[in-house]
């Protein structure tokens, strides 16, 4: 007897756990299906346990977070998503009959055990280090007990200004400063962020960077379709002065104002302008009347000699402007409609020397001109081809300039063989420098040397497609003609 009730006890047993995956007779059911992530990167969460109140079926996401749970009796529910060292997530869930109710759970780490990042520890580069470049590359090592995951942010801070400059969302431990200032001490400090604790913070650190070097020449070079302003010395070493985004050409330092005007495009229109000699300070002086005339690349304009005034044209007509951009004031006109090109202001301020030529850039002429407007002395007219590159010696009584001898015209305003020549404007004599010029080649844009010993100037092969370069020639002294810049153009020399 008893052994029969035994079997019919486990026969029961087995009937109802039979049963019971099947619906209950007058039930009406539904499903329910979703998603879990992770709060705010959204990244799938795999093996997290989905359960419900009332009690449902249990279920784990797949590996890419999903779930679904068929079966469920209509109803009201508080389903919850729950993973060890996150929060418990819960989301209210309405069942209805034959359909299927979607979820999504976002789910956060629990920040009750874990712990903050380790202070972060600056390497490089060295605390007070002096003499760095304007390029430096901060370093740094960062560790988290948790193995959680870092991003890193950079404050930095400097002794010149207020400027507070922020790096943010930093994946790497280092970074890369570009564009900075000479001579200005920087502070720099790195907040470490495992994105559950509040960042930790290291010590504060500075360095100071290299001093602005000595440098007397100006150039340019052309990178990509932009022209960048250098500054050199007699050594080779280079430092750029402008960015390479912008447009700028044509640099000329006054000594007494401590300043460097330049031309650089601003739209459609091209518009003087003056840095310091470290290319910071950066102001735009013309505004109404912008420099404008045959070809932008060939056109000049000049100094004052205590640095208080800028000379200018636009096409016919030469302007005088305050380097505040004030009193901007027409002083000349040319009599024939021909356009200014080139210009240069005498030291003692009396005269000024023009260059004018035609909407092609020939039929050009040289001459000089008073402060009231008169022509006073005629340096050069009527010759072919290519002039230019105007400068007074400082007296005042010689002008060096270059002309293509050759003649030659094109549309392209190539020039075959160019030359430097200097006038007397006592005599009213002009006489050729013999500075070896190579065969095949030009010499444009010449500049006497402060001490007027020597000349500095642009030379190029004859093809104006190849490598220019400028050198430098002592004048009356055989073999002494050298190259001191390449791939540069538009000299100065202060």
């Amino acid at each position: 007897m008893k052994n029969i009730y035994l079997k019919f006890s486990f026969l029961f047993l087995i009937a109802l756990l039979g049963c019971s995956e099947e619906k209950v007779e007058g039930l009406q059911y539904g499903s329910v299906s979703g998603r879990v992530v992770a709060e705010n990167s959204f990244e799938p969460m795999a093996n997290v346990k989905i359960f419900s109140n009332p009690s449902s079926s249990t279920i784990f996401t797949d590996e890419n977070g999903n779930f679904t749970i068929p079966n469920v009796p209509t109803g009201q529910y508080s389903f919850q998503a729950q993973k060890e060292n996150y929060i418990t997530k819960f989301e209210s869930v309405t069942v209805t009959e034959g359909t299927n109710t979607t979820v999504v759970f976002e789910i956060k780490l629990s920040t009750t055990n874990n712990r903050a990042p380790e202070t972060p520890v600056l390497v490089l580069p060295e605390d007070n280090s002096t003499g760095q470049n304007l390029q430096v590359d901060l370093s740094w090592t960062a560790t988290d007990i948790d193995n959680d995951s870092l991003t890193f942010e950079v404050t930095l801070r400097n002794d010149a200004n207020d400027e507070v400059v922020i790096y943010s969302d930093l994946e790497e431990k280092s970074l890369t400063l570009e564009n900075l200032q000479f001579g200005t001490k920087y502070f720099w400090q790195v907040a470490s962020n495992d994105g559950i604790n509040p960042p930790v913070l290291s010590q504060v650190r500075s360095f100071t960077t290299t001093f602005f070097p000595i440098t007397r020449f100006l150039f340019v070079k052309k990178l990509s379709d932009n022209n960048v302003i250098y500054a050199g010395d007699e050594s080779g070493n280079q430092v750029q002065l402008t960015s390479s985004e912008t447009n700028s050409w044509r640099p000329r330092k006054n000594t007494q104002s401590n300043k460097i005007a330049f031309i650089r495009s601003n739209g459609s229109q091209n518009h003087i302008y003056t840095m310091n000699p470290d290319g910071s300070a950066v102001f735009k002086v013309t505004s109404t009347v912008p420099i404008a005339g045959f070809n932008p690349e060939y056109l000049g304009f000049c100094w004052n000699n205590s640095g208080s005034q800028i000379l200018f044209a636009n096409f016919d007509k030469l302007y005088r402007i305050n380097i505040d951009g004030s009193g901007q004031t027409q002083v000349f006109q040319t009599p024939n409609g021909k356009l200014i090109s080139e210009i240069d202001w005498s030291y003692d301020g009396t005269k000024v020397a023009l260059k004018v030529n035609n909407v092609n850039g020939y039929g050009a002429e040289i001459y000089i001109i008073g402060m009231d407007g008169a022509i006073q002395h005629q340096v050069i007219s009527g010759t072919n081809g290519a002039i230019g590159g105007l400068n007074f010696s400082v007296t005042g009584q010689k002008l060096i300039f270059t002309r293509d001898v050759s003649g030659f015209e094109n549309p392209d305003y190539r020039q075959l063989d160019t030359r430097i020549f200097e006038h007397s404007i006592t005599s009213g004599t002009t006489t050729q420098f013999n500075v070896e010029r190579p065969a095949g080649t030009v010499d444009i844009d010449v500049r006497y040397s402060p001490n007027e010993s020597e000349l500095l100037f642009t030379n190029t092969s004859n093809d104006f497609m190849s490598v220019r370069v400028i050198q430098k020639y002592t004048i009356g002294e055989l073999d002494s003609r050298i190259t001191l810049f390449t791939n540069a153009t538009m000299p100065d020399w202060e």
